[in-house]
Order: C-alpha cells, then sequence, then structure tokens
C-alpha cells in the first residue's frame, strides 16, 4: 500500500475502528504508521530540569495493515460527477 506523511487514513481493526486521521510518521522497516490522536498510550516520566513530571498521553505505532487510505480527491470528483 502506497502511504505518505500528510495523508488521510481510515482504521478498520482494532480499538479505534472507524476512526479517521492524519499519518505523523512512517516506520519502513517495521511497517508500522503513527496517527494523529490514534492508538493513545499513557508514558509516566521523570521530572527533569527542562519539564515536570507526570502521566502524558501520546500515539503509538499502529501497523499499516489496520488502516486504508482515504483519498478526499477522488471522493470529491465522485460526488461532483453525481450532481
Amino acid at each position: 500500500m502506497y502511504l505518505k506523511k500528510g495523508m488521510q487514513v481510515e482504521i478498520i481493526t482494532g480499538k479505534d475502528k472507524g476512526k479517521t486521521g492524519e499519518i505523523l510518521e512512517i516506520n519502513r522497516k517495521l511497517n508500522k504508521i503513527k496517527i494523529k490522536s490514534i492508538n493513545m498510550i499513557k508514558k509516566h516520566t521523570k521530572p527533569t530540569k527542562e519539564n515536570k513530571g507526570g502521566i502524558i498521553s501520546k500515539e503509538s505505532f499502529i501497523h499499516q495493515s489496520n488502516v486504508k487510505n482515504i483519498d478526499l480527491k477522488k471522493n470529491e470528483k465522485k460526488v461532483a460527477d453525481k450532481k
């Protein structure tokens, strides 16, 4: 599947099934992608001089076979053809 940073995708399996989001990062070696506000995990961080510690939420990777591409340009053309 052809995926690129910034593309819109829909989750087809897992706990976030049916949600859509934008690709933030791609790991081609492991075939995994990170999607904005999808597959959120809690991360415990220690306090440092730069930032205070605590529990933060961040995106985790999801396998690329669990997503499908949503090409907005194709959808717009289909809607325009029906009118």
